[in-house]
């Protein structure tokens, strides 16, 4: 692939960064977010276009040092460092040495003792990344950990909203599904709040957890009542693999009650942006003619994902940080 000619090397100075590490959003500041988001409008073009790549990473080592299954996450890390010019190395747990039962720390600072610069990390264990931070020198990305937080999924959710409405400031929000298991709505819940947006959380009384009104945000059961007050609509996937059973009576009321459907979109504002971060189970959290229809912006959030991840690995790894 050819580098892009007419790129710049190096972002300009006003994108400052100190971190040697991305573990969430709840850790970073209103000033902090923003930077991501602006530095990702920069590489938006450059994302976009096929057969072009950038200098930045040239010479890093990102490892994909993935524990649970993703296709999004895990491909658009890949190309967003394939785009910068870094190496990149996925990891395949099954196959290495933690079969043998060597511990995960000792797995992670083996494949850093082979000179690596960055490690995405997604494991099922809450604070994994804040873990393997502690214990390595290479600067540590999470990329999901059990149902704490998935920050890029939350920036590339932020970003899209900021690019279809303009602002983050005064709108209104709502979250709806799981939130209970949901790495993804704690994330936004951190961004969205520091920019200025109203929250509401949404879903069945067992899938939304009390302590999360202790966030700064609005619970409701019953979204109907919340739909023509939201700006955006963000439909959480029901994550069964998390899940004890008994928690809603059945796929098909839970459909009825929280799915979104045409008839249910039709008493939104009529500019309302749907999300969802997916996996979608069509069908049970929204429907085939509204996850394809023009209020979504779903293919335009994992395009967006790009973009955003390409702007973590250089803002961790581009440019020496600041101490």
């Amino acid at each position: 692939m050819p580098l892009e000619a007419d790129a710049p090397e190096r972002f300009p100075e006003h994108f400052p960064w100190t971190r040697r590490h991305l573990l969430g959003l709840e850790d970073l500041g209103k000033g902090e977010i923003l930077v991501i988001l602006d530095a990702a409008e920069t590489l938006i073009e450059s994302s976009e276009r096929r057969g072009k790549k950038r200098s930045n990473l040239s010479g890093k080592v990102v490892v994909n040092l993935f524990f649970e299954p993703s296709t999004r996450t895990r491909t658009s890390f890949g190309l967003a460092a394939r785009r910068l010019c870094a190496d990149v190395l996925d990891f395949t747990p099954s196959s290495s040495s933690l079969s043998k039962g060597e511990t995960f720390i000792d797995t992670a600072k083996n494949i850093e003792a082979m000179g690596i610069d960055l490690m995405v990390v997604r494991h099922a264990s809450s604070g994994a990344p804040h873990l393997l931070a502690d214990h390595l020198q290479c600067g540590v990305i999470n990329a999901g950990d059990g149902a704490h937080e998935h920050p890029t999924q939350g920036l590339l959710d932020i970003f899209t909203i900021r690019q279809r409405k303009g602002r983050i400031q005064g709108l209104t929000v709502g979250l709806v599904g799981d939130i209970a298991h949901s790495r993804v709505a704690r994330s936004n819940i951190h961004g969205l709040l520091k920019l200025g947006a109203k929250v509401i959380v949404c879903g069945p009384p067992t899938l939304v957890p009390r302590a999360i009104m202790e966030l700064g945000v609005e619970v409701s059961h019953n979204l109907d009542e919340i739909m023509p007050r939201c700006d955006v609509i963000n439909m959480l996937r029901i994550q069964f693999e998390r899940q004890r059973n008994g928690l809603f009576p059945s796929i098909q009321e839970y459909a009825r009650l929280f799915g979104m459907d045409a008839s249910r979109l039709a008493n939104a504002k009529s500019d309302l942006l749907l999300l969802a971060p997916g996996p979608i189970n069509r069908g049970v959290e929204i429907t085939p003619e509204v996850a394809d229809g023009p209020h979504s912006a779903i293919l335009q959030q994992v395009t967006n994902g790009l973009a955003i991840r390409m702007a973590v690995l250089y803002l961790l790894c581009g440019q020496p940080p600041q101490v």
